[in-house]
C-alpha cells in the first residue's frame, strides 16, 4: 500500500514466522498524518493488532520495527529507528530506539517497517534486500554474541540479540551496530519468536518532497548542530559522561541503590577522567554530526565506551570507583545484549537486600568480583542469575524491599536522583513504558544538566514544562531524529548565558516566578504556534520531505495525541492511575545529602498534570480530549 506523500516507501513488511508468509501490513495515510513514524505509529499498529491480556513472550504478541519519515533523507542525526511491542518486563507498551544502521538500510531496501507475528519453529533470520525478504536458518548463529552475530550477516545494516535475548531474560537488548535497544526488553520478544537477527541491503532512494529546499535545510541544520556549544562543543567533547560531575554536586547522582545523591570518588567515574586516561576517539551513530559516542581502551583493546547511565548505575549505584571494571562491564553486558540501565538497578537493589538480611546473595557495594561474577550468570539465568534475571519488581516481591526497590511499572529507574529534580520525578512517575528519562520529558536537563533555568524543587511550574518536553521529544522521535538535537533549541547566546553561574541564577529565579505565565504559553504552543523556528528545525524538515502539512503547533499536537494514544494502549492493558507514582523512597525517604523535606511532591504534581492534558483525575483521557485529536476509534476507553 503506497502513499501519496515522500519520504515514505510506503511499504511496511508482515512477516508470519509460525507460516512463513511474508505480506504487506497496510498503513493508509491519515495513520501517517496522525502518528508520523517511529513509536508513535508502532504504538497505532500495536493498538489495531492486539487484543488486550496477551502474553509478551507469547506468540499473539507481535513486534514491529519502525522507521521515521526522515530516516534516509540525509538529515543529520536521523538514523534512529524503533522496535515496539508489549513489553515483558513490564506488560505494558514497550518500545526502544536506536542509532544504529539497520533502519537506514530497511528503507534503502524499500521499507519503512516490519510487522513480526507468531513465532517460528527454530531459530531464523531475516535477510531483506531490494524489496524482498527470505527467513533463513540461523543454527549457526544461536548461542553467539551480538557482535559476533552480526559479523556473522556479512555488510548491510545488521541487528541482532545475544544469549540473553535466547534466553527471554526480560531485560534483554537488540544491537544494532554497537548502538543498544536497551529497555523494556525488545531482545526477549525477538528471542520468544526465534528470530536472531535481521540483515537489510538495498540501494533504493527515497523520494523528497521539495529536494532543493530541503537540501537546503539539511545544510542548515547541521551547521547550527557543529556550532551550537550544546552539540557542537560538549557533547562531542565528553559525551553523556559529562553529567557525573554536575549531577553529583546538585545530590543527584544515584549512590548505593538511590539511598544517596552523592558519591565520595565521582571524579573517578567522571568524564573527565574516562577522555583524559582511556579515551581513543570519538564515534556516533550513522548520519550524525554530533559524534557523543567514545571508543575507549582497556586491557590493550580499543572497545565502545561507557555512556552516563553506566558509569553512575554500574559505578556509584554499586558503590563502585574502579573505571576499568566499568568498562569491561558495558563492552560484557552489550555482547550479552543486556539493558545496562536494568542490570545496574538489579545489582544495586540486590546488593540492598544483601545488606538489610533479606536476600543472603553475596553482592556487596563497593566489591568489583562480586558483581564481575555474576553478569554472565543473568543472561544465561543460571545460579542467582536465574533470580537477577526477573527485574527489580519481581525480586522485592520475591524477597521484600518494595520501598526501596527502585522501578516504576516494572521498568528500573534511570540514572538521575528525583529527589533532587521533582520534575524529572514527575516524568518517572508518568512515563508510559515505565521510568524512562526520555519518554518522561528529560526535564532534568533544565532542572539540573543543561541550562539550569527551572528551580530543581519547585513544583507548581513542572507540570506544564514535562508535558511540553514529552510532546516535543516524542514527535522528535517519531520523525526518525536523535533526541539530542533538541538541545539547539535553546539560542546559542541563551545556552551560554545559562551555563554563566550570574545569570544562570537570574534566569532559573525569572523563569521560575514566571510560571503562571508560562503555563499558558506553552498550552497554547500546540494550536498557535504555525511557525517554523531556526533553532527547532525538525518540523519544516518533515514538511519539506514528505509534504505533510507541518508546523511546530502541528508538532507539538503530534507530541500530544502520541503520548495520549500510549497512555489509551496502557489503560486497555489494566495499567491505570495507581501505577504513576514512584517507589516508597523517593516519596517517603528524604534524600540524606538533600534536607529536611528532600522528596518528590508528586501528589503536589500529578493532578495538574493529569487536567492540563485534558484527562480525569484518574489519568483516563476525556472523550473531548480524544476528539480534540482526532483519537476517537478509542473512545470506548474513554472518560466522559
Amino acid at each position: 500500500m503506497g502513499s501519496r506523500y515522500k519520504a515514505y516507501t510506503g511499504k511496511i513488511l508482515d512477516i508470519d514466522l509460525s507460516t512463513g508468509k511474508v505480506g504487506e501490513y497496510a498503513v493508509d495515510d491519515r495513520d501517517r498524518e496522525r502518528f508520523v513514524g517511529g513509536r508513535y505509529l508502532s504504538t497505532k499498529i500495536l493498538w489495531d493488532c492486539l487484543a488486550p491480556g496477551v502474553d509478551p513472550l507469547g506468540p499473539e504478541n507481535i513486534c514491529v520495527i519502525m522507521t521515521g519519515p526522515l530516516t534516509g533523507t540525509g538529515a543529520p542525526s536521523s538514523s534512529r529507528y524503533d522496535i515496539s511491542a508489549k513489553s515483558p518486563l513490564t506488560g505494558c507498551l514497550g518500545h526502544s530506539n536506536s542509532g544504529g544502521n539497520f533502519g537506514l538500510h530497511l528503507k534503502r531496501a524499500g521499507f519503512d517497517g516490519i510487522v513480526l507475528r507468531g513465532r517460528a519453529k527454530s531459530p531464523v533470520y531475516l535477510e531483506i534486500e531490494n524489496n524482498s525478504v527470505s527467513i533463513l536458518d540461523a543454527a549457526h548463529l544461536w548461542g553467539k554474541d551480538t557482535q559476533q552475530t552480526q559479523e556473522a550477516l556479512g555488510a548491510g545494516g545488521t541487528l541482532a540479540i545475544g544469549p540473553a535475548g535466547e534466553n527471554l531474560v526480560p531485560f534483554a537488548t537488540v544491537a544494532s551496530q554497537e548502538r543498544a535497544h536497551g529497555r523494556t526488553g525488545m531482545g526477549a520478544v525477538l528471542g520468544s519468536k526465534n528470530v536472531k537477527a535481521m540483515v537489510a541491503r538495498g540501494k533504493n532512494k527515497v523520494a523528497i518532497a521539495q529536494p532543493d529546499a530541503y537540501k537546503q535545510c539539511v545544510r542548515q541544520w547541521v551547521e547550527l548542530l557543529k556550532g551550537h556549544p550544546s552539540t557542537g562543543r560538549d557533547l562531542p567533547a565528553y559525551g553523556t559522561p559529562l553529567f557525573v560531575m554536575p549531577l553529583n554536586s546538585h545530590n543527584a547522582l544515584p549512590t548505593r541503590n538511590f539511598s544517596q545523591g552523592r558519591f565520595e570518588d565521582a571524579q573517578a567515574i567522571s568524564g573527565e577522567r574516562l577522555a583524559k586516561e582511556f579515551m581513543v576517539k570519538n564515534t556516533g551513530c550513522v548520519t550524525c554530526p554530533i559524534r557523543c559516542g567514545r571508543v575507549v581502551e582497556v586491557d590493550g583493546k580499543q572497545v565502545k565506551g561507557p555512556e552516563y547511565e553506566i558509569l553512575s548505575l554500574m559505578g556509584s549505584n554499586l558503590g563502585i570507583s574502579d573505571l576499568p571494571a566499568i568498562i569491561r562491564w558495558n563492552y560484557e553486558l552489550d555482547l550479552l545484549g543486556l539493558d545496562t540501565i536494568t542490570t545496574g538497578n538489579v545489582l544495586g537493589f540486590a546488593a540492598e537486600l544483601n545488606a538489610k538480611g533479606l536476600w543472603k546473595n553475596g553482592l556487596e557495594f563497593g566489591n568489583v568480583e562480586s558483581f564481575s561474577k555474576v553478569i554472565g550468570k543473568i543472561a544465561s539465568r543460571k545460579g542467582i542469575g536465574a533470580d537477577l534475571a526477573l527485574g527489580v519488581k519481581a525480586l522485592s516481591e520475591k524477597y521484600g524491599g518494595k520501598d526501596f526497590a527502585a522501578h516504576v511499572k516494572g521498568l528500573e529507574v534511570p540514572a538521575y536522583e528525583p529527589r533532587s529534580c521533582v520534575g524529572h520525578g514527575l516524568g518517572y512517575a508518568v512515563s508510559p513504558r515505565g521510568a524512562c528519562h526520555l519518554d518522561g520529558g528529560y526535564l532534568v536537563y533544565f532542572e539540573l544538566t543543561g541550562p539550569a533555568t527551572l528551580n530543581p524543587r519547585h513544583f507548581k511550574s513542572k507540570p506544564t514544562w514535562a508535558i511540553f518536553s514529552q510532546n516535543l521529544l516524542g514527535a522528535i522521535s517519531a520523525g526518525g531524529n536523535c533526541l539530542f538535537t533538541s538541545w539547539t533549541a535553546l539560542h546559542p547566546v541563551l545556552y551560554s548565558m545559562a551555563k554563566s553561574k550570574p545569570l544562570s541564577f537570574a534566569l532559573e529565579t525569572l523563569m521560575t516566578a514566571a510560571w503562571p505565565v508560562t503555563d499558558k504559553a506553552l498550552a497554547a504552543a500546540s494550536s498557535t504556534a504555525k511557525v517554523d523556528l531556526p533553532f527547532l528545525p525538525h518540523p519544516k524538515a518533515i514538511r519539506l520531505a514528505t509534504g505533510l502539512d507541518m508546523d511546530l503547533a502541528r508538532f507539538i499536537r503530534l507530541g500530544e495525541r502520541g503520548s495520549t494514544m500510549d497512555k489509551l494502549f496502557n489503560l486497555r492493558e489494566g495499567i491505570g492511575r495507581a501505577d504513576d507514582t514512584l517507589p516508597g523512597r523517593f516519596l517517603k525517604e528524604s534524600l540524606p545529602e538533600g534536607g529536611k523535606n528532600a522528596v518528590v511532591p508528586l501528589s503536589d504534581m500529578l493532578p495538574k498534570y493529569y487536567r492540563l492534558r485534558g484527562w480525569d483525575k484518574n489519568g483516563v483521557p476525556l472523550r473531548k480530549t480524544l476528539k480534540k485529536l482526532d483519537l476517537e476509534f478509542a473512545a470506548d476507553w474513554a472518560a466522559e
